[in-house]
């Protein structure tokens, strides 16, 4: 008997180390129709410009409604990215993008939430419409970032530079540009049914805007430096922004001169690199699952190598396997970063369930290293990181504002940290704010649906509201969360 018990030690070892890989099994420990509704809302608190009737989020008004006037351009509109007041391009594009993917992917899951999605896509897509009027330019900046840093106001109130920034042939930034392309083309297919005739101008003009992006290349963040950094850099360069665009209009136009392009440039534009980090600044991965599905359902025979980088990228993930290159907390989360490494988990789940989703499709599997992972394991894996979202952790912290009984109070969010315009009429004042940032208290506007940045590695959070790599929450934290809790409800039957 003694010759048994060292094995079984082993595996409970090794079943324990690889605990995130642990498929989960019997009812959902989660209300996800619930975080799917304030998921969505979330973005109605980031709004810019002249708010609709429809607005749900009371404690907001209307802000930036002179947005463009100094260069006699209309850029009202559109979404503040995190909890400034500056509207930074590069993250609102690929947030825009995002969104549009999930209702792409799941809004047929969505019930009664998918006007909601719908209208928070179009939000975004009105303003990128805007901010690409004219011909080979996007403006991809409203607001001096520097100085509105140096105040804590809110947007209603904000008297800072609205100062704007943008690329041209002189000035290129295809990183932007083809992000803002991307956007587009797949807003253009969340209208293509409800409102062709829109649709068919986002399309149009994404088409006008990757030519530019592709024609004038270089990173934006070269020349606006200045302005765009330490912000929103463009650190990963700008072929995975090719590579992504091309994707998108392909997908959205079925025109083989998007084919052609991505067969010819994917290698150049780094298609097989391994860089497994998802998000705002590096797309390559989220090119890679987008491509692939060309292959996996609708056949493209061209196309079958992106299901091997695909493959790669998804077995980085996969805990337990030979080619398991992610690191978890202790806690279980996904954990890439310390600076809101929260968009990593929700960027990651959603390409986990995509994936899942064309793999079943095709009745593929991936092979890690030797070991098969089916589509159930993808699901499982991204459940669980849902999971620890909403409060299966270490501390029993909903990281989602207004989802369950205990949840982050003290955002780092001038709007959410400040009286409402309703509550206090008066203007407060740039330096007046800081009161806001330094107080014990908690939000007086609960900030429904945002999601902050998270815990440390050690699944620790302080709920400190200076603290803005783990307390800000921002759009593209929650844009591919939408899809994510649109499956999830669906298939817990919630929806």
């Amino acid at each position: 008997m003694a010759l048994l018990r060292f094995p079984i030690f082993l595996l409970a070892v090794l079943l324990l180390h690889n605990a995130a890989a642990l498929p989960h099994h019997g009812p959902a420990k989660h209300d996800y129709r619930d975080a799917l509704t304030k998921s969505i809302l979330f973005f109605e608190g980031q709004r810019s410009g002249k708010l609709p009737p429809s607005q749900r989020v009371s404690w907001r008004r209307d802000s930036g409604l002179s947005d463009g006037s100094s260069i006699k351009v209309d850029l009202t509109g559109g979404y503040y990215d995190a909890g400034d007041n500056v509207k930074f391009g590069f993250p609102l594009a690929f947030s825009a993008t995002m969104l549009a993917w999930s209702v792409l992917e799941f809004g047929g899951m969505m019930k009664g939430e998918l006007q909601h999605a719908r209208d928070a896509v179009r939000w975004g897509s009105d303003y990128l419409l805007k901010a690409t009027s004219h011909p080979d330019t996007v403006y991809v900046q409203v607001g001096d970032a520097s100085k509105d840093h140096a105040c804590w106001e809110r947007p209603e109130d904000m008297d800072t530079a609205r100062t704007v920034y943008k690329v041209d042939p002189s000035t290129p930034g295809s990183d932007v540009a083809a992000e803002t392309a991307a956007a587009l083309a797949a807003a253009s297919l969340v209208f293509r049914k409800s409102d062709p005739v829109y649709s068919s101008r986002l399309v149009a003009r994404a088409k006008r805007v990757f030519e530019f992006a592709d024609k004038h290349r270089g990173t934006y963040s070269t020349k606006l430096s200045a302005y765009v950094c330490p912000y929103y850099c463009s650190y990963s360069g700008y072929q995975d922004e090719l590579l992504w665009g091309a994707a998108w209009l392909h997908r959205a136009t079925k025109n083989p001169t998007y084919l052609n392009y991505i067969k010819v440039n994917g290698q150049i534009l780094g298609a097989d690199e391994q860089d497994n980090t998802f998000g705002w600044d590096n797309k390559h991965a989220g090119a890679r699952i987008l491509i692939s599905k060309s292959f996996l359902v609708q056949k493209v025979g061209a196309l079958q190598e992106y299901k091997g980088h695909a493959d790669s990228f998804i077995c980085s993930m996969v805990p337990g396997t030979p080619t398991d290159q992610t690191q978890y907390t202790k806690g279980g989360l996904l954990f890439k970063l310390s600076d809101s490494n929260m968009q990593y988990v929700t960027s990651s789940s959603f390409l986990l369930l995509t994936y899942a989703k064309y793999l079943a499709f095709s009745k593929k599997t991936v092979s890690c290293g030797g070991a098969t992972v089916t589509p159930q394991r993808l699901r499982a894996i991204a459940r669980r990181q849902v999971d620890y979202l909403l409060g299966t952790n270490p501390m029993g912290l909903s990281y989602m504002v207004g989802y369950g009984p205990k949840y982050p109070k003290k955002l780092h969010h001038r709007a959410s940290s400040l009286p409402s315009v309703a509550a206090h009429p008066a203007k407060i004042g740039c330096s007046q704010g800081f009161t806001g940032l330094y107080s014990g208290a908690a939000n007086p506007n609960v900030h429904v649906g945002a999601v902050v940045g998270g815990p440390n590695q050690n699944d620790q959070f302080p709920d400190q509201r200076n603290d803005y790599e783990h307390s800000e929450p921002a759009t593209y934290i929650n844009a591919p969360l939408v899809g994510a809790l649109a499956y999830l409800a669906h298939s817990s039957g919630q929806l």
